[in-house]
């Protein structure tokens, strides 16, 4: 074994990193989104573009793929039969899929205890206490990633249709949203009948650029995910010595909102998610490889 590949995809994009054999990083790559939930067949396209594009990356032939094992992480793990599905199809010589918030405990805090929340365009939430872990949240952007970009993307949109029709306040965001769609109310709910999460997920950032303006919807909505964020940060039990790392591409944007209670606990992760996968197939593949030697 030459190499191994640790992966992370989510609803936006899907990373991949390619080692060797002792962790070591040598090409990076990134493609198209990787919920295997909510599309399997585009998600497995864009995993094995994102291997081919690392291979390149990294100046080696794409064709070592069938012969790399592979580490992902990837949302949309945690229900069904989606993981063994994925399994089933990936060109990889092994292929272990783990929930994103998984890999992401790894990355953040190694092998030890600790706490990490994914907040980027889904959320989930995974604790470690005496090498036991627990997962929490992370069940999909219909029933579930309260806090998540895509959530507050659509909670966006329906502040917005509120406020079209007199029922609630409007604000300058809601105004500029509307603008977004030719100030149409049905060209809103035309976007919502194919939109992906990554797709509501893409207006979070706009909602808190408003907040920090003073914006009454921006900040209705905004106070609404930090309770949500907390509310599962509670139910993981954290003591006040659990390092807690926030992930995703709303972490800095969260950080700061959190109340004294969890801004003690925070620390900076020890490393990503994509590199929690890597360190995590490195640890399985290359303990593995010894083994069989």
């Amino acid at each position: 074994m030459k190499f191994v590949l640790g992966i992370d995809g989510g609803g936006t994009s899907c990373r991949a990193a390619l080692a060797t054999a002792d962790g070591a990083v040598v090409g990076r790559a990134k493609s198209g989104a990787a919920n295997i939930r909510t599309d399997l067949t585009g998600a497995r396209a864009n995993i094995v573009e994102a291997a081919r594009q690392a291979f390149l990356a990294a100046g080696e032939n794409p064709d070592l793929i069938p012969q790399t094992p592979a580490i992902l992480g990837l949302a949309g793990a945690n229900v069904g039969t989606y993981r063994q599905q994925l399994e089933a199809i990936l060109p990889f010589s092994t292929s272990r899929v783990e929930t994103d918030a998984e890999i992401a405990l790894e990355g953040a805090v190694g092998s030890g205890d600790g706490a990490m929340a994914i907040l980027g365009t889904g959320t989930a939430y995974m604790a470690r206490k005496n090498g036991k872990s627990r997962a929490i949240g992370g069940w999909g952007f219909q029933v579930g990633d309260q806090a998540s970009g895509a959530r507050i993307g659509r909670d966006l949109l329906e502040q917005t249709l509120l406020a079209y029709d007199g029922i609630r306040p409007g604000s300058p965001l809601t105004g500029a949203m509307l603008a977004v769609f030719r100030n149409n109310p049905e060209d809103v709910v035309e976007f919502t009948t194919n939109a992906k999460p990554g797709d509501f997920g893409g207006f979070a950032p706009k909602v808190f650029e408003h907040a920090a303006k003073g914006d009454l919807v921006a900040n209705w909505i905004v106070d609404k995910a930090v309770g949500d964020v907390e509310a599962a940060l509670g139910a993981l039990d954290l003591s006040p010595e659990t390092p807690l790392c926030l992930l995703g591409g709303l972490a800095p944007l969260y950080a700061p909102r959190l109340s004294a209670r969890y801004q003690t606990l925070l620390r900076p992760p020890l490393d990503d998610a994509l590199g929690g996968a890597v360190r995590m197939a490195a640890r399985i593949f290359a303990g593995a490889a010894e083994k069989a030697g």
